[in-house]
């Protein structure tokens, strides 16, 4: 049996080795993505996100015990921070979550950034596809520490909870922007600290000032204390009821257009590259050009326009 057929049988460890193949960009991983595709689109995701401490494993910890709880099998994709300098990650996010670790309907895996922005892994998308095809109810994607302007998850998940946690500083600034506009639900976390009435009704009033659009969502506020498991259950109700809103709106039908739409175009444009980086290589002429940049006999827009010309040549009618 091939991979992918064992992922639509249940089996945990070729699921497991496949998210492997993925992050490590093993070119027999995308025939095993194309045989599993055409039996995704079931799972519901959820996006959790916010600045660093903001105790965002916790909350992901809690939510998946309450899934479980109303009989969810539940994936979580855990997205770490990357070295700049060693290439590393410590992966960590596990540990927090782990007393599901002998539970067979919770799946968890942990990615590295590996540079990338935005929050997220290059391959959680295919990642929480694999999820969907072993049969996850639910997947939750945790992005690393994000701020203002690292909004990916918007992209990805049905459902963006945007945890925040009083006590960081000037709270109007760190709920301002990009974070603002991204959340269908807002949560101040550790709520038990001085400061987190402030930080909720601060949050509050900001989502009142914004435009709202006639039949549209709005977005509540909830506080939560994660370590203790206060408020987990009516942030779990408050998930489902925007579920259950986009489900019977035309929300989801332009949302999964746009989801499509951008996982089309970053797969078309990280197998172009790979393949101007191989041509390159094989033509030995990446080093000598980059050289030449070096001199300024030629600048980097006109190389480039050298590179794709060769690869993609003027076709004339026959």
């Amino acid at each position: 049996m091939t991979l992918a057929e064992q992922i639509l049988a249940g089996n945990i460890r070729a699921a497991a080795r496949l998210m492997r193949d993925i992050d490590d960009g093993r070119p027999q991983a995308i025939d095993e993505l194309k045989a599993l595709y055409p039996h995704t689109g079931n799972a519901y995701i959820i996006g959790i996100t916010g600045p660093p401490g903001a105790g965002k494993s916790t909350l992901v910890d809690q939510l998946t015990a309450s899934f479980r709880s109303r009989g969810k099998k539940v994936g979580v994709v855990a997205i770490d921070p990357t070295s700049p300098f060693t290439g590393g990650a410590i992966l960590g996010d596990r540990i927090r979550m782990n007393r599901h670790s002998c539970d067979e309907g919770v799946f968890i895996r942990s990615l590295a950034t590996r540079g990338a922005l935005g929050g997220l892994s290059r391959s959680t998308s295919d990642v929480a596809l694999v999820m969907d095809a072993l049969g996850m109810d639910i997947v939750i994607i945790e992005t690393v520490g994000v701020g203002q302007d690292e909004v990916d998850i918007v992209r990805e998940a049905h459902t963006t909870c945007v945890v925040m946690v009083p006590g960081l500083g000037d709270d109007i600034q760190a709920i301002k922007a990009g974070i603002l506009e991204i959340g269908d639900i807002f949560v101040v976390n550790k709520a038990d600290r001085d400061g987190a009435d402030r930080t909720a009704r601060e949050l509050s009033v900001m989502l009142e000032m914004r435009n709202a659009v006639e039949g549209g969502w709005n977005p509540q506020v909830l506080k939560t204390e994660a370590q203790r498991g206060t408020g987990i259950g009516e942030l779990t109700e408050e998930i489902l009821a925007h579920r259950q809103f986009i489900l019977a709106s035309d929300h989801i039908t332009t949302f999964m257009q746009e989801r499509s739409r951008r996982h089309f175009m970053d797969v078309l444009r990280d197998t172009l590259f790979k393949k101007a980086l191989s041509f390159m290589t094989e033509e030995g002429i990446l080093e000598p050009m980059v050289a030449e940049m070096g001199d300024h006999r030629i600048d980097p827009y006109s190389a480039v326009d050298k590179i794709v010309s060769r690869l993609m040549p003027d076709r004339t009618p026959a």
